[in-house]
């Protein structure tokens, strides 16, 4: 009672580790989704990072040689503000990031700065102006925002790929748990399938018991095709076990066993309903080819008690055919059999 209590408490904290396990791979795949999003507009944070910073000095030299572009400058400005507030016309995010957003309002401001510059350029010339100094050190701001946005991209990658290994070994511990238990239920259900072949064998000879037999006899259809079903019983045997003792009658008992489950075709049943009684039902066999089983029966026999054993094999039988009823049952089969056998018996006596 013990053990099985056991059993039960381990079982169970084996199912609380595997639905903790199960809820902690949802949250892991959870996360990895949201890391792979923070990934994907990291990315586009960093296109359009470098492209403000190409795109500036493109502005700067069309400034220089006398080709303004207001249409380049408010481009720029709209990624700036976009990259600043996310709620642009370019499906840009705000890095969560406080080195990035530092870097990222400098940038912005200076480039206030380097937009009055160009505004200087078209009024005096860019020989009047420090345009070219400032788009030096623009550059050189811009790139740090740049710097950063991988920085943080690269922090999230690594992020996404612990999360991968995390999520790596729960799913094999699941996989392991989920194994364990297939290989217990498989153990289980052997185990299970041993007792219950168990629980109809009859253990000194092998043969199906006679609960095994009474299970047969309880199906109520009607028999279709040419059965018969014999009933043996071992005649003198308690003269054997009150003669030469229990261990002569028991090896009697598993002799007559061995000899009746070798002359009855495999196809057929074969079981010890009682102490000295045994019973076979032969099916699909017309009474010739039952007569043929029982006749083999006889010489084994005979063979085997001429090998002068100490206790001569004899018994009695009696069988019915299916054949011989209108709308029989092995039941109904079973109840003539035995009666016949009695029958046998009780004349085998008389003549004696």
């Amino acid at each position: 009672m013990k053990l099985h209590e056991n059993k039960q408490h381990i079982k169970a904290i084996n199912t609380i580790i595997e639905s903790c396990l199960l809820v902690i791979l949802i949250g892991f795949v959870a996360t990895m989704m949201v890391l792979i999003g923070k990934l994907q507009g990291t990315a586009r944070v960093i296109n359009y990072t470098g492209l403000v910073r190409g795109a500036t000095q493109r502005e700067v030299k069309l400034e220089i040689t006398g080709n303004s572009d207001d249409e380049l400058i408010n481009y720029l400005d709209g990624i700036l503000e976009d990259l600043k507030y996310e709620d642009g016309d370019y499906n840009l995010i705000s890095l969560d990031d406080n080195d990035y957003k530092k870097k990222l309002d400098t940038q912005i401001a200076f480039w206030s700065q380097l937009k009055d510059e160009i505004y200087k350029v078209r009024e005096y010339g860019y020989e009047n102006t420090n345009i070219v100094i400032l788009s030096e050190e623009y550059f050189h701001l811009a790139d740090q925002t740049v710097s950063a946005a991988e920085n943080y991209s690269e922090r999230i990658a690594w992020n996404l790929r612990l999360f991968e290994t995390f999520t790596a070994i729960d799913m094999v511990l699941i996989i392991i748990f989920i194994i364990n238990q297939t290989i217990q239920a498989i153990i289980i259900n052997k185990k299970n399938t041993q007792l219950e072949k168990q629980a109809f064998l009859d253990l000194h000879t092998g043969l199906p018991n006679k609960s095994k037999c009474e299970e047969i006899f309880r199906n109520k259809e009607f028999i279709t095709d040419s059965t018969a079903c014999i009933m043996f019983d071992l005649n003198n045997l308690k003269k054997a076990n009150d003669t030469l003792g229990h261990s002569v009658g028991d090896q009697l008992i598993l002799n007559f066993a061995k000899l009746l489950r070798n002359v009855v075709p495999s196809k057929d049943f074969v079981g010890r309903y009682g102490g000295d009684e045994f019973i076979a039902v032969i099916y699909n066999s017309t009474k010739d080819e039952v007569t043929e089983i029982l006749n083999r029966l006889d010489n084994e026999i005979s063979e085997f008690n001429e090998l002068g054993k100490a206790f001569k094999i004899s018994y009695a039988h009696g069988c019915a055919f299916s054949s011989d009823y209108k709308d029989c049952t092995l039941k109904t089969l079973f109840d003539k059999a035995d009666k016949y056998m009695y029958d046998n018996k009780q004349a085998e006596k008389a003549g004696r």
